[in-house]
């Protein structure tokens, strides 16, 4: 190997180890820049819609902004009365679990280390029983939270912001990227727009569905807020992996909590025996082969993206991961049927 060679790769290496600490220390800008990216290219059919209506760009960009807004508020209104509820009953909860764990600490006393954990995780003398009804979790005061409201105020100033102008300049923006990249052009970032708004748009309506059955199978078995439990299970299959398994986790907490016996663990296998049936057979038949992509790529861009924006990342690391690969291909091959003749082999 030249000298030459060894001295690009390194360069390469020392330009992406940078970029990664910058995306990591200035995440309260990026994250909120790429998520607003990833959001408009997946609200896209939405702005080239009213673009086919003749809607002035500027409006255009606006309607699908609000569009996209109004979608948001009415999960954040579904959720808010549940959340609310999950809330008044945690110090409850607590309890339960706190006398849960003696239980089990009794089954484990043998187990001088196993019961030292326990005493430690609940906070209690090893010799005592008495449930303390204040939670071990300390809750932020007002003060504490409005400290914050500013940061956060920010953080969607600068979502709102680039995502308005994301969708009222992206065709400039390809055309930009077109000319100066050579082996890309502007149909090729298109089709690869096309291929994350089609995916998000059939996971959506496969999770949507997803959530509408969690919701009667926990009604059936008599878990509080079915509902609630439905929607979870929309919003965290879009999170591969994590997100199912701690929903299944939160399950069997509040299987233990509520019942008694061996039903308590039906809530969650019912649960992990549906999204397995749907991550196997579902989502594969209704996404088909074209939008495959090899399951280490998935688990690995998951891994990175939630270490990185903790579960914001991990809600775009699937979008992330389909456009790249497009337009590697695209790259790669210099297959002019790439950018839009054929589908490209991308994720599911």
């Amino acid at each position: 190997m030249s000298n030459l060679t060894i001295s690009r790769t390194s360069i390469a290496v020392i330009a992406i180890i940078m970029v990664f600490a910058v995306l990591k220390f200035a995440e309260n800008i990026f994250a909120p820049m790429l998520l607003a990216m990833v959001l408009g290219i997946i609200l896209s059919p939405v702005r080239d819609f009213w673009d086919r209506l003749g809607t002035p760009p500027a409006i255009s960009a606006f309607t699908t902004l609000i569009v996209g807004l109004c979608v948001v508020l009415t999960l954040g209104f579904l959720l808010e009365p549940y959340v609310t509820n999950a809330i008044e009953q945690a110090p409850i909860i607590w309890n339960e679990l706190r006398f849960t764990l003696f239980e089990i600490k009794s089954m484990l006393r043998g187990f001088d280390e196993m019961t030292e954990n326990v005493v430690q995780a609940i906070g209690q003398d090893g010799a005592t029983t008495e449930a303390n009804t204040e939670p071990a979790v300390a809750i932020p005061t007002v003060a504490q939270a409005a400290s914050y409201a500013p940061q956060y105020l920010a953080q969607v100033l600068v979502l709102i912001g680039t995502l308005y102008f994301f969708l009222l300049v992206r065709t400039d923006i390809y055309h930009f990227l077109g000319k100066t990249f050579p082996q890309v052009s502007e149909p090729d970032f298109k089709y690869a727009e096309s291929q994350v708004s089609r995916y998000f748009l059939t996971v959506s309506m496969i999770n949507a569905s997803f959530g509408v059955i969690v919701t009667i199978v926990m009604s059936v078995l008599g878990m509080p807020s079915p509902v609630l439990w439905g929607i979870l299970a929309f919003l965290v299959n879009f999170i591969l992996y994590l997100g199912p398994a701690t929903l299944a986790a939160l399950l069997l907490l509040t299987g233990i909590i509520t019942f008694d016996g061996p039903y308590s663990f039906l809530p969650a296998i019912l649960y992990l025996t549906m999204n397995a049936t749907e991550g196997q057979f579902i989502t594969p038949a209704l996404v088909g082969k074209s939008m495959s992509v090899n399951p280490l790529l998935v688990f690995l861009s998951l891994v990175f993206w939630l270490w990185l924006w903790g579960p914001l990342g991990g809600f775009i690391a699937i979008p992330v991961l389909i456009w790249t690969l497009v337009i590697l291909k695209k790259v790669v091959s210099h297959d002019p049927t790439a950018s839009g003749q054929e589908p490209a082999p991308v994720a599911a």
